[in-house]
Formats: C-alpha cells, sequence, structure tokens
C-alpha cells in the first residue's frame, strides 16, 4: 500500500454544514473502502488546512478515483501528497551515487 497525506480545505457548502462534518468524515472512509483506499487517520486542523488525514491506496488511480467521488460532494477540496516511512525513503536514498 502507497501512503498518502491529504490536506482538505472546507468549501462554502461544506462550512454552512460544518456540524456534519464527523458524519461526512465517517461516510467518506466508508465511500473509501470502495476505491480501495484506507483512510487510516483523520484530524480537523487548524491553520492553512481544515482537515489533514492519512490515507493508504493501492495506486494512484484509485486515491484519484477517491478524491474525485469526494469532490463532486462539494463539501471539501482535496490536494494529495505521497508519503514515504524510514524504509522507502531509505531505498530511495540508495539510488544516489
Amino acid at each position: 500500500m502507497i501512503t498518502y497525506i491529504g490536506l482538505l480545505n472546507f468549501t462554502e457548502k461544506g462550512i454552512q454544514s460544518i456540524k456534519d462534518t464527523t458524519k461526512r468524515a465517517a461516510a467518506a472512509k466508508e465511500v473509501a473502502k470502495k476505491f480501495g483506499v484506507n483512510m487510516r487517520e483523520i484530524f480537523w486542523t487548524m491553520g492553512d488546512c481544515d482537515m489533514v488525514c492519512v490515507l493508504e491506496a493501492e495506486d494512484e488511480t484509485s486515491l484519484s478515483a477517491f478524491n474525485l467521488a469526494v469532490a463532486v460532494q462539494g463539501n471539501v477540496r482535496t490536494r494529495s501528497l505521497r508519503a514515504y516511512n524510514a524504509s522507502e525513503m531509505d531505498k530511495i536514498l540508495g539510488k544516489l551515487p
């Protein structure tokens, strides 16, 4: 599984129904499974992003399809970052001259 960090911001629609945000997150977690994505952690944050998620997916297309499924609901805008754990980073560094 590939690890990603999801950075989310509420849209106007999402902020208008903010009281449902935890319910929407739980529903998104279930939808994610249909795309082969595991939402490992969901955090509501203060600062540049309203939410941060740790996700695992089999490939980029699975994550992209899930992100689009979330986007069409109109409550959040998402950005995804590929994340590497220490052993994955060691493999990358091993390729350096």
